[in-house]
């Protein structure tokens, strides 16, 4: 368990949507937050509003994570760590270049490895910390026309439950969130019909609740945590009939005046 107050806490892809609504709980707890953000100006304006540190970050630069750890350490120790930024493409997996397709894996599982291999040898030598490495339902259920984003947040799903046997008698936790569709510039334009959605804030709300019980795997909602046994257990041509009804006919199909803000800012 990790008291917030006064706690040290870095938030990655802080300035918008489910980091900023994780950082504004955090700090609203008494936390000393440091988000962190490629877009500083949107970060300093964030962190200006909820009353945190902001910071430059690039994920995919292990030199920007690296500063960006100091910065929230400031000559302390970082109690809690929230591997958070992301980004999601969306269409048939043929229509993105190979350039676009590695970015999107470099930013939601290739920082997640560096972010908690970077953190986790001082909270292992001190036998205290948090982590939470934020994946998403696309984690436990793969969608059509997000191959690669589900891909990145299967492996965020893979890595943390491999690295949480490693942790057993260190004292340090690590939780992995995985949310249902939340509803941030991430899902713009998107169809979200007959989906669970949710808001920023009760992701916010459950990886808060983290610090406290260190659970391994919560989803959000928690009904939906059988989700990945129906994935692996009803055959394949079934679930696609089910999908299809869900997301269309069309894989990713997207509304483009809506999710052009987005684009514009992460491609």
């Amino acid at each position: 368990m990790i008291e917030l107050d006064g706690a040290r806490v870095g938030v990655t892809g802080g300035a918008r949507g489910i980091g900023k609504a994780t950082a504004a709980a955090m700090a609203a707890r008494g936390a000393i937050v440091t988000i962190g953000d490629i877009d500083l100006d949107a970060a300093t304006t964030t962190a200006g509003e909820i009353g945190a540190r902001s910071h430059h970050l690039d994920v995919t630069d292990t030199s920007s994570f690296r500063d960006f750890l100091v910065a929230t350490a400031d000559g302390g120790d970082i109690d809690v760590f929230v591997n958070n930024a992301g980004i999601q493409l969306m269409g048939r997996f043929v229509e993105h270049g190979l350039d676009a397709l590695h970015r999107e894996l470099a930013i939601n599982l290739g920082a997640v490895v560096t972010g908690t291999r970077l953190v986790l040898p001082d909270m292992i030598a001190r036998g205290r910390g948090h982590i939470v490495n934020v994946s998403s339902m696309a984690g436990k259920v793969s969608t059509p026309g997000m191959a690669t984003y589900c891909a990145s947040k299967f492996g965020v799903v893979a890595l943390s439950r491999a690295i949480r046997a490693e942790l057993i008698g260190t004292g340090v936790t690590l939780t992995t969130v995985m949310p249902a569709a939340t509803r941030t510039d991430l899902t713009s334009g998107v169809t979200l019909r007959l989906q669970p959605t949710l808001e920023p804030e009760d992701v916010a709300q459950a990886i808060v609740t983290s610090t406290r019980h260190g659970r391994p795997e919560v989803t959000v909602p928690r009904w939906l945590a059988p989700m990945g046994l129906v994935e692996q257990g009803v055959p394949e041509n079934i679930l696609l009939g089910a999908k299809r009804l869900v997301g269309g006919r069309e894989p990713g199909a997207f509304d483009p005046g809506q999710r052009k803000a987005y684009l514009d800012r992460t491609t």
